[in-house]
């Protein structure tokens, strides 16, 4: 039998979106206020609206084509908006570069593995932890004692990291060598090592088996709760989703069709015809 996982109660706030009764006496941590972008004379993401809770893990759901992976570009700024705000933990984005979005708190994953296949997983790892190092360039060109204690740091937390998956003892293997749903997984502790206060996973559960997606869908709540960060995730496989998503998000033609919780999602008329398209005489 599949486990239940346990959601907050979903409650409305001023913006006319809801988020956990949980995180109701804390400001959300993304408000995305009528954001969208053109590309030529198509309106790929047009008047998108979405406000995350500080601990809330959110679905972003929609057939293919929608515009679901335009939108984590566009919080992650890899896509400038056309129109719009994207606030991040209460402050405006605009003009931010990807690295400074990283910096400010948002992290993410993609549909395509993108890991360094040739370095270790330890350094993968590392590389996620880049942008909390304190060391000058000198200081690691002459190897400084500053330099060796950073490095030390360095190792303690990416095994720490690893251990969320049970994955410290492949530290030394190459990336590259792990069957696919371990390097899914490396590629979701990698972001995390950036200490972000927003993990955007974009279909954390392709190319996955049962078992292992059953295994995902209780690592994204532990890491909920572990660090206390919200998760907006991309995904297909409705059962994970309807599982542990506690707001969702529909997306049709780059458009917001529907929001509310698992219940709401699952007996809206118009998302099930986005998803399954008009009955014939309906």
């Amino acid at each position: 039998m599949a486990k239940k996982f346990e959601k907050g109660k979903m409650v409305p706030v001023p913006s006319h979106s809801i988020i956990p009764e949980r995180d109701l006496d804390k400001s959300p941590i993304l408000e995305c206020s009528h954001l969208g972008i053109d590309f030529g004379g198509l309106r790929a993401v047009d008047d998108f609206n979405l406000t995350i809770g500080r601990t809330e893990i959110a679905g972003l759901i929609g057939p293919n084509g929608a515009g679901k992976t335009t939108v984590f570009n566009l919080l992650t700024k890899v896509y400038q908006p056309t129109r719009g705000t994207i606030l991040l933990d209460g402050l405006d984005t605009a003009g931010k570069t990807t690295a400074q979005i990283n910096r400010m708190g948002i992290a993410r994953t993609f549909q395509n593995i993108r890991l360094f296949s040739n370095l270790s997983v330890e350094d993968n790892v590392k590389i996620g932890l880049h942008n909390q190092e304190k060391y000058s360039a000198l200081t690691g060109v002459l190897r400084l004692p500053k330099y060796w204690r950073q490095e030390k740091a360095a190792h303690e937390r990416a095994i720490e990291l690893l251990g969320i998956f049970g994955m410290q003892d492949l530290a030394g293997h190459k990336a590259g060598s792990l069957p696919y749903g371990a390097q899914r997984r490396l590629e979701i502790v990698r972001a995390l090592a950036t200490n972000p206060s927003l993990l955007l996973l974009d279909e954390p559960a392709a190319g996955m088996n049962p078992s292992e997606t059953a295994e995902l869908m209780e690592n994204i709540v532990k890491i909920r709760d572990t660090f206390q960060i919200a998760v907006l995730l991309i995904e297909h496989d409705m059962k994970l989703v309807m599982g542990i998503c506690e707001g969702i998000c529909v997306l049709n033609f780059g458009q917001v069709i529907a929001k509310g919780t698992a219940e709401e999602i699952q007996a809206n008329p118009t998302v099930i015809e986005a998803y399954l398209g008009k009955r014939k005489g309906g």
